[in-house]
């Protein structure tokens, strides 16, 4: 939200009170406070009124300040609020200092001036300086509108509780600065211009497809090359202007009296996702088979379990190794969405079906909302017992957008929630594996919620106890580590219940780089794992896009084949479509010890999967600004090619020489390349220094990934050493592997596994084999 009018002036309407003076600072164990006033206080007449911002700095993480900025404590406050893992106990080092005051957690600082100075606060990891603020940064923002009837009510003797109390008309603005050359990532899911500098963010909540500035996943969160993050602590919504009002500064405001962040400091950007995700919650383990390939009915064909069987023997017929199969929403019937039962006109034997595709050694998905149509068998069940919205008049909040009459779950009633879940176990108890989680978007504000939480703090938040509700419904009969959604709505903390996947694109080259885009800025936001419509969603794409997008989606976390009014089996674009499939199943499918042990890596650190290159290659300049590749894991990078002509240019950062995985063809990194693709072919090059492990795939991801592994050492410099670990598909160590070159010998060491191993070096060098 934008307020000034150039520099000097603010647009009319607005009464912006900066933070002037640190008139007053007090210290305890745990924080350093400051009163600022919104002027130089120069005699005692200047003290008679306010406003004054109370701004509190905290820490109850390691490497994380926390900044509370008050006008009136007393405001209601409001639920929900989004649930974080704190350390309250956590006690900071706190010092007087020359200057002012310093608040110490761990490498991290926050330096504020001294008592009776002016505002000048700065952020700093060791001796290198993150952020800052100063003059003109941190305000208060009232509405004209709202002091006139102020000071009207001070006349007349009225008194406005309820305005104050909700903060309408009042912001709280914070500030911080953007040094040179620094650029700023994140958000959330957005599929604008990967770098946000000069974008205005909004994080609200939208069903906008990938093509608009809406995002489906919108995280009050951002990181920034100069290897800092801040968190925005409401699930409100937040509007950021980053660098586009204040040009050397990042602005986020929110209404009301109260506004709380956290900033995170780090060596590296990952430090400062492994905090973030720290406090926010760390993404789940996805089971292994959900890293296979699926495969789904689409969404408005016309289907039943023929249509199904057929494109499964298909699939097998080719020798295309399907992991999952999913039923998207027409396994009810129409304008019945959700009722949790089976369209029996085209699937009569439900749970035989289910029965068939897993004897084949499939899992299933299935689609479900959190609406609920009026002609649902449930509908009146559900609006009886107080299982939905509803408006402030006590009727149930109803509208035809998507489906006539379509009613909303209200998750914040317990027996509603438990109801639903109840469905879910039904579900998975009947052999279903996964749940595409579709929508939870457009949800309304005019509403009142069971347990009076503020309908303006759940649009945002609705999506977290929908996909909480579900994920944890499947964790409690598949076990811990085998629940998985498919996820297209999200907020802060969603990150713990994957897979996410980026909604509704086009068929196109200009849809698939946004796709890109959007996921990259989502991994930039604490979500680890991503994926997205092969070929895209709307209309259907050519053979050539197919295949390019299919080489794309093989080679991300996740990997599904799904679209909006035509099948998307890849005999229906063209013979060469179906062994392109083929080749990228495949090649996934022998990269799965390796795939696997970076998803564990996500889960225990919360460091993405699949990331830009900002995240391992912050200190290459070159890298810092590049959207079109990612690393896939820590050390193979992907570059999708995005013409028809196959062409592709790529960015190899500097450090050593990086190998093409499927060529053999070394390059040295510090260089841009362009070169021309066929459609099994694209950049895909394993780091310098780095040790990929191969596994004996064969149909399902699901298998021993120690037994015939093929250990292969990639552009390893004399003296140096690489170093990884393999897990078992149940997530447990499997083997340690460590290799070391002298000279022209590599000696690798090999652990915690007897089972037959082959090694080689991509170098041709010469590799020495110890078992430990």
């Amino acid at each position: 939200m934008k307020y000034s009018d150039g520099f000097w002036l603010n647009k009319p309407g607005y009464n912006v009170n900066y933070a002037t003076q640190m008139y007053e600072i007090e210290a305890d164990e745990y924080s350093v406070t400051v009163y600022a006033t919104n002027q130089w206080i120069s005699n005692r007449g200047m003290t008679l009124g306010g406003p004054m911002l109370t701004v509190r700095f905290s820490s109850t993480l390691e490497n994380c300040i926390k900044v509370t900025i008050n006008h009136f404590k007393g405001a209601m406050k409001k639920a929900p609020s989004f649930e974080l893992y704190e350390d309250l106990s956590f006690k900071p080092q706190i010092s007087r200092t020359s200057d002012g005051w310093e608040l110490v957690s761990g490498k991290t600082k926050v330096k504020i001036g001294s008592q009776g100075s002016g505002w000048d606060v700065s952020y700093w990891y060791g001796d290198r300086q993150l952020t800052k603020q100063g003059w003109r940064t941190t305000s208060l923002i009232e509405e004209d509108e709202w002091l006139t009837r102020q000071k009207a009510a001070s006349d007349t003797g009225e008194r406005f509780y309820a305005k104050s109390e909700s903060g309408a008309g009042t912001y709280i603005r914070e500030m911080l600065n953007i040094s040179v050359g620094e650029y700023i990532y994140g958000f959330g899911e957005k599929f604008s211009s990967f770098v946000k500098n000069g974008q205005t963010v909004e994080v609200w909540n939208n069903d906008g497809g990938t093509c608009s500035e809406q995002s489906y996943k919108s995280i009050p969160f951002y990181v920034s090359s100069n290897n800092y993050g801040v968190f925005v602590n409401h699930p409100e919504k937040v509007t950021f202007e980053v660098a586009s009002e204040t040009v050397s500064k990042v602005a986020f405001t929110v209404e009301g009296q109260h506004l709380e962040y956290y900033l995170f400091g780090g060596e590296t950007v990952a430090d400062v996702l492994k905090g973030y995700t720290s406090l926010t919650g760390k993404p789940a383990l996805p089971p292994a088979y959900t890293f296979g390939l699926w495969l789904s009915t689409s969404f408005t064909t016309n289907y039943d379990e023929e249509t199904v069987t057929s494109f499964i023997d298909e699939m097998e017929r080719r020798d295309i190794p399907l992991e999952v199969f999913h039923f998207d929403c027409f396994w009810m019937k129409e304008f019945q969405w959700t009722s949790f039962v089976w369209d029996n006109r085209m699937f009569p034997d439900p749970k035989g079906i289910i029965q068939r595709l897993k004897q084949r050694g499939l899992k299933v998905c299935v689609w479900i909302n959190p609406y609920v149509g009026q002609r649902a068998p449930i509908f009146d069940m559900c609006a009886e017992k107080g299982y939905f919205i509803r408006k402030k008049d006590g009727s149930v909040f109803q509208t035809d957008l998507w489906q006539p009459g379509l009613a909303i779950i209200d998750f914040t009633n317990p027996e509603a929630r438990a109801w639903f879940a109840g469905k879910i176990r039904e579900l998975a108890e009947m052999g279903v594996d996964a749940v595409k989680t579709d929508f939870g978007e457009r949800i309304p504000t005019d509403v009142a919620y069971f347990d009076g939480s503020d309908p303006f703090r759940m649009h945002n938040y609705y999506t977290f106890l929908y996909n909480k509700t579900v994920f944890e419904a499947l964790r409690d009969v598949k076990g811990m580590n085998n629940a998985c959604l498919f996820a297209r709505s999200a907020t802060a903390g969603g990150q713990q219940f994957p897979v996410h996947w980026g909604g509704d694109c086009f068929s196109n080259y200009e849809s698939m780089w946004e796709t890109l885009r959007g996921g990259l800025s989502l991994c930039l936001s604490g979500f680890g794992f991503f994926s997205h419509d092969i070929s895209g969603f709307e209309a259907t794409g050519t053979p050539d896009l197919y295949k390019r997008w299919t080489a794309f989606g093989l080679m991300s976390t996740h990997s599904r084949y799904h679209g909006n009014s035509s099948y998307r089996v890849p005999w229906n674009f063209d013979e060469e479509s179906c062994d392109v499939s083929r080749h990228f199943v495949k090649l996934k499918g022998r990269l799965m010890p390796y795939l696997f042990a970076n998803a564990v890596n996500t889960h225990k650190t919360g460091v993405p999967m699949m990331r830009a290159m900002v995240v391992d290659f912050g200190y290459d300049r070159a890298a810092l600004t590049v959207d079109t590749q990612y690393m896939l894991g820590d050390s193979l990078l992907v570059a999708p090619v995005f013409s028809e002509d196959g062409v592709c240019s790529f960015y190899l950062p500097k450090g050593g020489v990086w190998t093409d995985i499927q060529s053999g063809e070394q390059l040295d990194g510090g260089s841009w390349y362009t070169k021309k693709y066929d459609y099994f072919g694209l950049p895909l090059y394993a780091k310098p220094n780095s040790i990929i492990v191969y596994g004996n795939f064969e149909k399902t991801v699901e298998y021993d990934y120690t037994d015939g592994m093929k250990i292969v050492v990639y552009g390893l410099d004399d003296g140096s050493t690489a170093e990884c670990e393999v897990f078992s598909k149940e997530a447990e160590p499997a083997a340690q592997i460590k290799a070391v070159r002298s000279g022209s010998t590599i000696t690798v060491t090999v652990s915690g596994t007897d089972k037959p191993f082959t090694v080689e070096s991509a170098q041709g060098l010469k590799t020495e084999i110890v078992r430990a």
